[in-house]
């Protein structure tokens, strides 16, 4: 393994964390002010979270 291959990957886990809490975030302000949609908003923001974390994990196999 090489070092910038282990440091991108870990860039890319610490991107999809921070892409994973922004979304929570978002969708927590968002059933705040609707709270009739939460149900959408929870589909909405666990399909994209998952999204996010398939990406971390695949760059943490690529190494």
């Amino acid at each position: 393994m090489e070092i910038p291959a282990i440091v991108g990957a870990g860039l890319v886990v610490i991107g999809a964390g921070i892409g994973i809490g922004r979304i929570g975030g978002s969708a927590m302000d968002a059933i705040a002010r609707q709270p009739e949609a939460t149900g959408k908003i929870q589909t909405a923001m666990i399909i994209a979270a998952a999204l996010i974390e398939g990406i971390g994990f695949a760059a943490l196999f690529a190494v």
